[in-house]
């Protein structure tokens, strides 16, 4: 709490002398100029602006976000190559697990390897178990590393301490 006080004490001077800034220009850009869209953008979009204010867990920036949409954004001439609405959705799925493991430091190769290795024999009422942030738990599961040991499919070894 003492963090978000701090940071309401150093932002919020900011906050409201943009505010005002914003309030004072309205009135003299004219009303169907890109400027007069985007105050207009700004001013309605007040709460959400400010909501890290309040929350101290969330951030000043979204650069985690826009970061994750580069990747949408790198990739879309590359994917109306993808087939059909049926090769979308794979290919959405893909990227999203890829991303997903990127987010918890994982190998993403080494990781659906290892999915795709357990899956077919994994009981469906611990499926969840599966997913990218469950996975570094799994693989500690003595079931987990010998089910993958077994498998002729696994070349290269788990690594984990015992």
């Amino acid at each position: 709490m003492a963090m978000v006080g701090r940071l309401r004490s150093s932002t919020q001077p900011v906050l409201d002398a943009f505010r005002a800034w914003l309030d004072k220009e309205e009135l003299l850009v004219l009303p169907r100029s890109p400027i007069a869209g985007a105050i207009g953008y700004a001013r309605n979009q007040w709460t959400a602006l400010t909501r890290f204010l309040e929350d101290g867990r969330l951030r000043l920036d979204n650069n985690r976000s826009e970061l994750e949409l580069r990747r949408e954004a790198l990739g879309r001439k590359n994917w109306i190559f993808v087939g059909s609405d049926d090769g979308a959705e794979w290919n959405a799925t893909i990227v999203s697990l890829i991303a997903s493991c990127a987010l918890h430091q994982l190998d993403p190769w080494a990781y659906l390897r290892d999915v795709l290795i357990l899956l077919p024999g994994w009981p469906r009422d611990r499926v969840l178990e599966l997913a990218p942030k469950s996975w570094k738990q799994t693989l500690e599961n003595t079931d987990a590393r010998q089910r993958l040991a077994a498998s002729p499919w696994t070349w290269a070894p788990v690594t984990l301490a015992a």
